[in-house]
């Protein structure tokens, strides 16, 4: 059998060297038209930061040293131009020497990966401006950097690589702007998460510039101006483009195999629709298996694991891809910044019944030293109970809760079961009640009907405001029409309640507003637990002020607005 793969890196490199574990006899040729087979392109950003010193260390196999170990011909710096389905062989240009040939195949692998997306931006083509695919790309960054000569940057887009690259830049002293076109930085979070977001990158100095778009870039002397649709001219002496990436489908497109919304379409043995070629990673369109829609996820271990089933296949072992839900994780200078799942935005453009919880649990035993909280956003069907997708922003210990969530929603465990799972647990590392705990026994409560919750963005002006926090807690951050009783003095002064109003009741994060929720249903009250409490509020209040209007810039004192309202109570005492 002669396997030929289009591509290295994660699918390409994973896919040749499980089919040659699989079939020690089978002719397996590797094209690749960079110089490099596998590399870490996740770790490209923080090559330029100076984290990852030597570029060596991006580099996970040579191509010599993979070729002789799997017994691989590796050819890089060769460039597949066609597909001839017919006759079963490929045209390809040795970009070295400019030769083209051509290579016949029994069992042709796709794994081109995804490309930069191209904004239309007047003078995106300058010297200057640069994108991140490459260990070459990279490298440009990294000497302009080192020469000292980099003062001030732009990056444009505000998702992973963009938010990554500008920490690093950051990390190196250079003054750095993020142009999102967006009103909120990572875009498959919810902005209700997203301001948790924002306000880290601000702490650490970076200029957020949202709801706008970077209309043209220009010359001005040895500098680059950048101008965005808000009229903000930025000078600079570097752009990063970070505006995504798009499937690269051009090859597979030009041979008429099928193409979906975005990627190549493939079927769960990731065959595309010639049963001869098969595709994996950042190219391919994969079926997101918690609400059945296909969808462009490109992420790393989606590409492995496709490879590893197109191999497993082709070898004659039956395997099945079950689809990717998105579990993902990005560092954000002190933050960990992770999520699994789907968002509520996406529930509520596919009207999926759904229920919400936010949660603030310390990362280990707070009495323990380091211990610092975690803010979680869980999302599940509530007819079912199954959960839709978890998010997560917070320090050291983030990342395990959101991979103990992606399991249960691959599993399909009811989101009340998770009060019944037991975790390691020692002060240094968690609590008795881990977040994943937490998670199911506020569930099961409300599910009950023991503690009925609300949200910030559901009250309709109509309900009781009630505030439990302690005295020195309100006079610090108030909020608007907020009646305050503290949870201690509840029980003697129920008589200052209306009992024909719905009572929503709120604490800091939602522990002692859940004990007066409790005192005042077996009162007679009809109460509900505003999840979350004071701080859901924050990154509530912040979520509908940051952005909306056209270039809105996220600073301290855009932050600040939120903690300077005084409640009603108050100003009528």
């Amino acid at each position: 059998m002669k396997i030929l793969v289009v591509g290295g890196v994660a699918g390409g490199a994973s896919f040749s060297a499980r089919m040659r574990r699989l079939n020690e006899k089978a002719e397996i040729i590797m094209f690749e038209r960079g110089e490099y087979i596998s590399f870490a392109n996740c770790g490209l950003p923080y090559y330029a930061g100076d984290v990852i010193k030597e570029k060596e260390n991006l580099l996970i196999q040579k191509p010599e040293k993979f070729g002789k170990r799997f017994n691989i011909d590796v050819r890089i710096l060769n460039e597949v131009l066609s597909i001839d389905r017919v006759n079963k062989k490929i045209l390809v240009r040795n970009r070295k020497t400019g030769e083209k040939y051509e290579e016949t195949y029994d069992k042709l692998v796709l794994s081109p990966g995804a490309e930069p997306v191209m904004l239309p931006i007047e003078g995106a083509d300058l010297e200057g401006v640069h994108r991140i695919r490459t260990v070459p790309d990279i490298e440009v960054v990294r000497k302009k950097i080192d020469s000292g000569k980099v003062k001030k940057a732009v990056v444009i887009g505000a998702g992973f690589i963009g938010i990554e690259m500008a920490e690093n830049l950051a990390h190196r002293g250079v003054e750095t702007y993020v142009v999102e076109m967006l009103d909120q930085v990572m875009p498959n979070f919810d902005k209700d998460m997203a301001v948790i977001i924002h306000r880290e990158i601000v702490r650490n100095g970076v200029i957020l510039n949202l709801n706008d778009k970077v209309c043209k870039i220009s010359k001005q002397n040895d500098a680059l101006c950048v101008e965005t649709e808000s009229g903000k001219k930025i000078v600079v002496d570097i752009v990063i483009m970070a505006s995504g990436v798009k499937p690269e489908v051009q090859l597979a497109k030009d041979a008429g195999l099928k193409i979906g919304n975005k990627g190549i379409l493939v079927d769960e043995y990731m065959r595309t629709s010639d049963p001869n070629i098969f595709a994996i990673g950042d190219a391919v369109e994969v079926k997101n298996p918690i609400t059945g829609t296909i969808m462009h996820i490109p992420l790393a271990w989606p590409a492995v694991r496709q490879a590893l089933v197109a191999a497993n296949n082709i070898a004659g072992v039956e395997d099945k891809y079950k689809g990717t839900i998105g579990t993902s994780v990005v560092k954000v200078f002190s933050k960990t910044v992770a999520m699994t799942g789907i968002n509520e935005k996406m529930l509520v453009k596919m009207n999926l019944p759904y229920e919400k919880i936010y949660l603030y649990p310390a990362n280990h035993a707070g009495y323990y030293p380091g211990a610092s909280p975690i803010a979680l956003k869980i999302l599940y069907n509530k007819e079912t109970g199954e959960i839709f997708g978890v998010q997560a922003v917070g320090g050291e210990g983030t990342e395990k809760q959101i991979d103990i969530f992606s399991v249960a929603i691959r599993a399909k465990i009811n989101i009340e079961n998770l009060a019944d799972y037991d975790f390691c647990y020692a002060p240094p590392y968690g609590s008795s009640k881990s977040p994943v705990n937490f998670a199911g026994m506020v569930a099961k409560n409300h599910r009950l009907g023991l503690s009925p919750l609300t949200h910030w963005d559901r009250l309709k002006g109509d309900e009781f405001l009630l505030d439990v926090r302690t005295k020195e807690e309100v006079e610090e951050t108030r909020v608007e029409n907020a009646y305050h009783i503290p949870v201690d003095e509840l029980r003697n002064r129920l008589d200052e309640l209306p009992r024909d109003k719905k009572i929503a009741v709120f604490c800091r994060v939602g522990v002692r507003a859940h004990i007066a929720n409790r005192i005042l249903i077996q009162n007679g009250f009809k109460s509900y637990n505003i999840s979350g409490g004071y701080k859901a509020y924050v990154n509530y209040m912040q979520a509908k002020m940051q952005g909306n209007e056209p270039g809105f810039l996220v600073t301290e004192e855009t932050i600040n607005e939120v903690f300077c309202t005084t409640p009603t109570w108050e100003k009528n005492k």
